[in-house]
């Protein structure tokens, strides 16, 4: 059901986070290691990254490990802010660019790794997508950011079977959300990965408990469980 990936530190290149690392997203668009559902995430991917205040986005439906245009400039892509994600897409859901994470409201960016009842969520004319992430997304942007783990407890009150792995940037803050699969922390020297899963072997990884909200700012990580949980 997808794996993202987010950064908030010192400027590196989009190929380090996402393409270089022995287990990064591109290896785990086809061999994840810590996946719970689905074997694949071959429908679409994207990356987002700040470039000064201003977000921009590269996504595609296709698999990441098809893409030699993005391979080839993602080594010259440099940014202090990333959020990237693999695409497995729930069945009858479509596939094309405009359903593959990050979604934007302008200011941030915003992944959603599980999968959510469209019927609990209101039809929003900012969705990107009829996705069931695309209306989640837009739902969380027009209740704001600050509101996250509110905004994620009652979607899953809703619909108990959802699964709510959020992850979301502004530039100068990472934000996510575990409810229902695998999310991991990496503290290194230049700055803080999130990710659904280990990207490496390095011994500083740690796995954040289910149903908690991470909030990345100046380099501090605070978790807290989620309320009412």
């Amino acid at each position: 059901m997808c794996r993202h990936l987010g950064w908030l530190g010192e400027p590196v290149s989009i190929a380090s986070l996402v393409l270089d690392p022995p287990c990064g997203l591109l290896v785990q668009s086809y061999a994840p290691r810590r996946q719970k559902h689905g074997l694949l995430n071959a429908d679409g991917w994207g990356v987002g990254f700040f470039d000064g205040p201003e977000p921009r986005r590269w996504r595609s439906a296709s698999p990441l490990w098809g893409d030699a245009s993005f391979a080839s400039v993602a080594p010259a892509l440099r940014s202090g802010c990333v959020v990237a994600a693999v695409r497995s897409a729930t069945v009858g859901m479509p596939i094309d660019a405009t359903a593959s994470a990050p979604f934007s409201d302008g200011h941030w960016l915003l992944s959603h790794n599980g999968i959510v009842d469209r019927a609990v969520l209101p039809l929003s004319p900012n969705a990107e997508s009829t996705v069931d992430s695309a209306l989640l997304a837009a739902l969380i942007f027009e209740r704001g950011l600050d509101a996250l783990g509110d905004t994620v407890v009652q979607i899953g009150a809703a619909d108990p079977a959802a699964r709510l792995n959020i992850l979301a940037a502004n530039g100068s803050r990472l934000l996510a959300t575990t409810w229902g699969d695998t999310l991991s922390v990496l503290h290194r020297d230049d700055g803080v990965v999130l990710a659904s899963e280990p990207y490496d072997d390095h011994p500083g990884w740690r796995d954040i408990p289910d149903r908690h909200l991470v909030d990345v700012c100046r380099g501090e990580v605070g978790i807290t469980a989620l309320k009412g949980s």
